[in-house]
């Protein structure tokens, strides 16, 4: 590095000086033992790590660091391995959706606080990729993901499981006296065989494959398992790379384009993506600047195929995927058909299409070709109507075809907590052909937006057999679920939307085709009914819950903090002492 690039460093305000603060901010680094050398005139690199035994997704993550910290040092630069909120799917209540900005202005803050020129981002679990790319955003350094894997795949008596699918699944098993409790025990042991997120194309699995889709990971960090070697050399590469893109300055603004945004939201569909990434897509692109609406993924995702053979929405599970050629195979059939903006810049400093155009592969039952698609036109599908007017989604390739087109009568649950005591009750008055409506789990209602909006079915009717019936709310659902789901209602119903105002017996319709959600009740009613409607009372009084509850935006909006939206950049801050 010359020595005009050198003084060109954000770190060298920090290490590069000779006097009072040099002396200070270099001495107490050097009490690890670490040559002046080797952090001044060095590209700094802070290696941003989600890692926690609270989060057992991340649960491999210090030995992923390990590998980038090998490739920084490879390459000429400086890694320092620095914490953030780790938020674990699994463990986290009332929903780790609750917390997803609060860990991106952590991510945020720590990095334009540091003396760093470049950032890796380990993550993971569900939340911790939108946080930090959100937080990386914002601050807008040269910056480079690595998501940690999907687990190996479940096994449970000789036949392949996948997380969160089979357990939906094998608990309404248990509920309608299919399973033992003894089974369903041994199951959870069988599910869950090594660290990494989950192995089916759920919100971990789908927001790896975004990170891929954007540019902003290494060609196949979307789908190699966690416990693969080839996860660590792919963080090698990584910590090398990012020493590289620091004297490119490629900052991250560059890579997540308006462009790069698009070729995700046709990659979803084709994945057969979590409905999560909708949210999670909003949010990032608002950091950016990039005015995205729920109207750009009907638009652009309408009419592609499903070409992965999937849980929850298929057969295989991401191992599988990895096998078969990954998502390289996905982007490269899309650019085929021109549906990919094959110029969009990546962090490798190559356009997308060059990283892909060759891409082999290896199994065509578990990726598909376009002409001869695992399910057609299976995109996530935007709503709209007088029950949602600000948007609503659902997930298609994971509905039941015969239920896409239905009016029934509403069965309403003010709250989960009313779900949870009545959806057993013998004397619920509901059938297979009702409509079950859920309020008050949006942003603001719940709080967080939890993954409740996948409801149980009712015990007398699993016994019956019935496996789906349209469920509709303001909630989110697991991107490892599946049904004919409605989710994302906008307005909620804390915030006085539609929803709010729905009733027992009130009759609502349902037409994907038409991208329609329609409540059959006029609109003079409707208007009595809201100056009768009384606000819920609010979830908390203090701390980051009230700041949330009073900041956060609709989910057709992203969920952030209104005043989170957009970026800072990494300006140099002021002394400390």
């Amino acid at each position: 590095m010359t020595e005009e690039k050198k003084r060109q460093l954000r770190s060298q305000a920090w290490f590069g000086r000779q006097d009072k603060m040099g002396f200070y901010y270099r001495s107490f680094l050097k009490n690890s033992g670490f040559p002046q050398d080797q952090f001044e005139g060095r590209p700094v690199i802070g290696i941003c790590n989600t890692w926690s035994e609270l989060t057992p997704c991340n649960a491999h993550f210090r030995t992923i660091a390990e590998h980038v910290k090998y490739g920084v040092l490879d390459a000429g630069g400086f890694p320092l391995e620095f914490p953030v909120s780790s938020l674990g799917e699994v463990t986290m209540r009332p929903t780790a959706m609750l917390f997803r900005n609060l860990a991106a202005m952590d991510v945020e803050e720590a990095i334009r606080a540091h003396p760093l020129d470049g950032v890796v981002l380990l993550m993971g679990c569900d939340k911790t990729t939108p946080a930090l790319l959100m937080g990386a955003a914002s601050a807008d350094l040269p910056t480079i993901g690595v998501s940690g894997g999907p687990q190996l795949r479940g096994v449970y008596r000789g036949k392949y499981i996948g997380s969160g699918t089979n357990i939906i699944s094998m608990s309404e098993q248990l509920r309608a006296g299919e399973v033992t409790l003894q089974e369903f025990h041994e199951a959870e042991g069988g599910m869950n065989r090594s660290a990494g997120h989950c192995m089916t194309m759920g919100t971990g699995s789908t927001m790896a494959s975004m990170v891929e889709a954007l540019g902003v990971g290494l060609p196949e960090n979307a789908a190699i398992p966690a416990a693969d070697a080839r996860r660590n050399h792919l963080a090698r590469m990584a910590g090398r790379r990012i020493v590289e893109m620091v004297n490119e300055d490629l900052v991250l603004s560059k890579v997540m384009t308006r462009e790069a945004f698009e070729n995700a939201i046709r990659t979803l569909a084709a994945i057969g993506g979590s409905t999560n990434a909708v949210v999670h897509l909003l949010a990032i692109a608002g950091r950016v600047g990039i005015d995205l609406t729920l109207d750009d993924f009907d638009r652009l995702g309408r009419e592609i195929h499903c070409l992965v053979d999937l849980m929850p929405s298929g057969r295989f599970l991401m191992e599988d995927f990895y096998y078969a050629g990954g998502l390289p195979v996905v982007l490269r059939t899309l650019g085929e058909r021109g549906l990919l903006h094959k110029d969009a810049l990546t962090v490798n400093g190559k356009p997308i299409w060059e990283n892909v155009k060759d891409a082999p592969c290896w199994n065509r039952e578990v990726i598909t070709t376009f002409e001869e698609p695992f399910k057609p036109e299976a995109g996530i599908a935007i709503l709209k109507g007088n029950l949602a007017p600000n948007g609503a989604v659902i997930k298609p390739s994971a509905a039941s075809p015969e239920l896409m087109q239905h009016t029934g009568r509403a069965v309403v649950f003010e709250t989960i907590e009313e779900l949870h005591h009545r959806i057993d009750d013998d004397d619920l008055d509901i059938d297979e052909t009702c409509i079950m409506v859920l309020k008050n789990c949006g942003p603001k209602g719940y709080p967080g937006m939890a993954e409740v909006g996948n409801m149980p079915l009712p015990q007398k009717l699993l016994k019956k057999g019935v496996r789906d019936m349209i469920r509709i709310s303001d909630a989110r659902m697991s991107g490892t679920a599946y049904g004919t789901v409605v989710l994302h209602v906008a307005p909620e119903a804390a915030a006085g939307g539609p929803l709010a105002l729905v009733q027992n017996g009130d009759m609502i319709t349902l037409d994907v085709a038409a991208r329609s959600l329609h409540l059959h009740v006029e609109a003079e009613e409707m208007e009595r009914r809201r100056a009768a409607w009384v606000p819920p009372a609010p979830h908390a009084e203090r701390g980051w819950a009230k700041l949330y509850i009073d900041h956060v935006l609709q989910a057709d909006k992203g969920v952030d903090l209104d005043f989170l939206v957009g970026r800072t950049g990494s300006p140099v801050p002021r002394d400390n002492h």
